[in-house]
């Protein structure tokens, strides 16, 4: 937990680092008690709810499109999610039951149903749904403005601003100018919150978990938020002040140099070269890819265009976001993941069923092997797309050389029917992800079956250490730099070369500049990193 040390400094966890010093604007939630009144027309009441839920829908509609143009169609996606819950029977249910046996208005019941969805989402195990139950909160207060005819917060009048709050929605971050937000500072949240999500997207300095009276924070207030360090200062002191500014001057200029750094080679002193690419959730993510100077797409997770939906993407739908995804990057390798629904990320109309146990569970390729007229209609569309660029296909949480077997088995099929149709197709180039200890193991047998290696550091740490990686009590625990997860990188990369194949790393250590000369030592061929990283992983390479 955070801890106050001394005045007015607090300590939190760093969602994105970054230093900058500003005035404090304090969002407060709920501001006003919402009343609870006697009604004689239950039906009115109930109407008036289902005008506020098609209101919202719109609203949510305006969000999605300016939070895909500011942070990517994948990251939008929340807002989509959102306007599905509007259309919940259960919890549209659940208000009009209020408002009919207890007969009161329309505000209360939204508001207490909105508690206890989000008290029961809270409660369960899975990480995964503990964390919507904020969105519940998101789309229960949204629908009591509606409703008491509250416009909500301005942020279009809003100054420069270190925003501090108990916690932000997806909303809220996303309606806020993004040039006028100089850091956020919450009491409560998650690193894997959508508005962590949306903080590392928008290159925005956040802390989460700093433990704060709000009631002793006020508008106005001057504050430092320095994310490298993970501490806030409210009201610092005057010598405070000139070591932050000179914080600020020097990050400035790094952001400078980095700049300079576009176009130039990912080149060792001594003349040894690693590719660094870009990860991506959605074809909008491209953008941010090119500004950044990516040599390639090291992973497109194709998961995204099953998300936020109540139907599974068409197989036109896939090849042409395919398609202009490769055409766009010209003569630079796309590596594009099939689908990895399971675990965290879950679409219903799958109907995978509760595990007790989703992330060792049902999930990934083992979804595509059991179901293969779903892994059809993607490699169709991953193949067709393939005759327009530079495609390369990634099959996830692979355990077995029989799994790569039964793919191959399937995408042949798959060329025998694009060819019968008279389609045009190329059979591009295909390798797995490295995320099990199973697949390290035999890693010298699947590098003969495939083109190339792709580590998937998150899940490799993860199921190597025993640790479920969303689980906060365990944070203490995890260690992503265990001597275990170095030396299985090194076997991979070892096996690998030995059949002549290609290996990166496309997990969150792809971008870990304390690692970077061990891997180039090792040998690794690529690094894959969120594309504000591209850059500073070059600079790190350009010193070895």
């Amino acid at each position: 937990m955070a801890e106050k040390v001394s005045g007015m400094k607090y300590f939190g966890k760093t969602v994105y680092s970054g230093i900058t010093m500003g005035k404090v604007l304090v969002l407060r939630s709920n501001p006003e008690p919402i009343r609870r009144a006697k009604i004689e027309d239950a039906e009115h009441e109930i109407n008036r709810v289902h005008d506020a839920a098609e209101n919202a829908k719109q609203q949510l509609g305006a969000l999605y499109e300016k939070a895909v143009k500011e942070v990517g169609e994948s990251n939008a996606a929340i807002f989509e999610v959102h306007q599905m819950m509007l259309e919940d029977d259960d919890y549209l249910d659940a208000i009009s039951h209020i408002i009919r046996t207890e007969m009161v208005n329309a505000e209360y019941a939204v508001a207490i149903t909105g508690d206890n969805f989000a008290g029961m989402f809270a409660g369960m195990d899975d990480e995964y749904m503990r964390a919507r139950a904020a969105d519940v909160k998101d789309i229960s207060a949204r629908l009591v403005r509606n409703l008491s005819g509250q416009e909500g917060v301005d942020f279009t009048a809003m100054e420069p601003s270190v925003i501090v709050a108990d916690d932000l929605s997806p909303s809220e971050t996303v309606q806020m100018d993004k040039k006028k937000i100089l850091a956020f500072v919450t009491v409560h949240g998650s690193v894997n919150s959508h508005t962590a999500i949306l903080a590392r997207m928008m290159n925005i300095p956040a802390l989460i978990g700093v433990t704060l009276n709000l009631n002793e924070i006020h508008t106005g207030m001057t504050a430092i938020v320095d994310g490298a360090a993970g501490e806030v200062i409210f009201e610092p002191t005057g010598k405070e002040c000139c070591e932050a500014e000179e914080k600020i001057r020097n990050e400035q200029e790094k952001v400078r140099l980095l700049q300079e750094l576009k176009g130039k080679k990912n080149e060792t002193r001594d003349g040894r070269t690693i590719n660094i690419y870009a990860n991506i959730g959605s074809v909008s993510d491209v953008g941010y890819v090119l500004e950044n100077d990516a040599g390639g797409i090291g992973l497109f997770r194709s998961e995204f265009l099953y998300l936020g939906r109540d139907n599974f993407p068409t197989e036109e739908e896939q090849f042409q976001a395919y398609k202009q995804v490769v055409q766009t990057m010209g003569q630079k390798k796309v590596v594009i993941r099939t689908l990895d629904i399971g675990a965290d990320k879950q679409a219903d109309y799958f109907s995978l069923g509760k595990e007790d146990n989703p992330a060792m569970g049902y999930r990934a390729i083992r979804i595509c092997l059991k179901q293969p007229e779903i892994f059809k209609t993607q490699l169709r569309a991953l193949l067709r797309a393939a005759a327009y660029g530079n495609l390369s296909i990634m099959y996830p949480m692979i355990t077995s050389v029989d799994e790569v077997r039964q793919i191959k088995t399937i995408v042949g099929e798959v060329e025998q029917e694009l060819k019968g149709d008279e389609i045009p197709y190329r059979i591009p180039e295909q390798g797995i992800m490295i995320e099990t200890p199973a697949a390290v193991m035999i890693s010298d047998e699947l590098a003969e079956l495939t083109d190339f290696f792709s580590i998937g550091t998150n899940d490799l740490t993860q199921y190597t250490l025993a640790i479920d990686r969303q689980n906060q009590k365990l944070e203490d625990f995890y260690n992503p730099h265990h001597k275990a997860i170095l030396r299985m990188i090194k076997m991979v990369v070892d096996n690998a070369h030995q059949c002549g194949k290609w290996v990166g790393i496309c997990g969150e250590l792809g971008a870990d500049t304390a690692l970077t000369e061990e891997f180039v030592n090792m040998g690794v061929d690529e690094l894959s990193v969120a594309p504000p990283m591209v850059l500073k992983v070059r600079e790190k390479v350009r010193s070895i």
